[in-house]
C-alpha cells in the first residue's frame, strides 16, 4: 500500500498502532481498523469501500476530524453539532501532508446532511452581512430544493477547486444520471488542482480511471480493482441476468 508518495495535499493515513488502547473495543475492534496500517492516498482520487458495517464511514469520519472539518460535514468554519456521536479514532491516526495546501475544503456527509443545510440556513438568518452563506452554495435554500438537487448544488457551487474534498456516501441521493454528471465535475475539479477520498457504494462513482481503490473486508483493507468489488459484480448479474436472481431471491425467501 505504499505506490503513490505524491499525495496533491494529502499522502496518507497512517494508524499510530502502538497508541491504540485496546484492538477490542469500538472502533479499533472493526476488522478493518484492526488491519489498518498505511494507506497511501493517490493525488487524484482514492476510493474507500466496502459492506455495510465494515468501518468506512468511520474512517472518513476519523480523517476530517483530523484535518480540521466538523464532525456532521461542511468547510473548516462550520462548528455546529447536533449530537455527539463521532469516535476516538481521529486521535490515533497520523495524517502525512504535502507541502502544498488547499486553498478549499469540504467534508460531505451525506447521513447528516440535513443538519448542515439547517445550520446555513440559521447562519444567514442571524447574520446581517453580506454575501450570504448560501450564496456560495447556488443561493437558493438547500431546504427548498429536492435532496439531489442540494446535494448537487453543493458539488457544482460550493466546490470551486484546488481543494481536498472528503465524501462520505455522496450518491445517497443521486440517480444514475446525476452520478455520471457528479464523475465529470469531479473530473472537472481534479483538473483544477483538487482531491478527493471519497466513500461510496456506487459503481459508478468509482469508476474514477486515475485511482485508487481500498476496499474494507471482513479480512481487513484490500487494494482491488473496481471489476473485483462486490458493488460491480453484483450489480452486473442482476443487470445480465435479472429473472435467474429474482427467481433466487424469491427462492430463498420461500424456504
Amino acid at each position: 500500500m505504499r505506490q503513490n508518495k505524491q499525495g496533491l495535499y494529502l499522502r496518507s493515513v497512517t494508524l499510530r498502532r502502538e497508541a491504540v488502547p485496546s484492538f477490542d473495543r469500538y472502533p479499533f475492534n472493526l476488522k478493518a481498523i484492526q488491519g489498518l496500517d498505511t494507506l497511501e492516498l493517490h493525488p487524484k482520487v482514492t476510493y474507500i469501500v466496502g459492506e455495510n458495517g465494515m468501518g468506512k464511514s468511520t474512517l472518513m469520519e476519523a480523517i476530517a476530524i483530523g484535518l480540521g472539518f466538523n464532525p456532521e460535514g461542511g468547510t473548516i468554519n462550520f462548528n455546529f453539532s447536533t449530537e455527539a456521536t463521532h469516535s476516538e479514532l481521529h486521535q490515533y491516526l497520523k495524517l502525512t501532508r504535502s507541502a502544498k495546501k488547499p486553498r478549499d475544503g469540504f467534508f460531505f456527509r451525506a447521513e447528516s446532511y440535513y443538519n448542515l443545510a439547517s445550520n446555513i440556513d440559521a447562519m444567514d438568518r442571524d447574520s446581517l452581512s453580506a454575501p450570504r452563506i448560501i450564496d456560495s452554495y447556488g443561493g437558493k435554500s438547500l431546504h427548498q430544493q429536492s435532496h439531489g438537487e442540494s446535494f448537487f448544488a453543493t458539488f457544482l457551487y460550493r466546490f470551486s477547486g484546488n481543494g481536498l474534498y472528503i465524501m462520505d456516501e455522496p450518491e445517497a441521493a443521486l440517480s444514475p444520471f446525476r452520478q455520471m454528471a457528479m464523475l465529470s465535475r469531479i473530473n472537472e475539479l481534479v483538473g483544477q488542482n483538487s482531491q478527493f477520498i471519497i466513500s461510496t457504494h456506487s459503481p459508478i462513482l468509482m469508476a474514477y480511471p486515475d485511482a485508487i481503490l481500498y476496499n474494507l473486508t471482513s479480512n481487513g483493507i484490500e487494494r482491488s480493482a473496481l471489476e473485483e468489488t462486490d458493488h460491480y459484480i453484483l450489480m452486473k448479474q442482476f443487470i445480465n441476468n435479472r429473472e435467474r436472481m429474482l427467481y433466487e431471491l424469491f427462492m430463498d425467501e420461500d424456504k
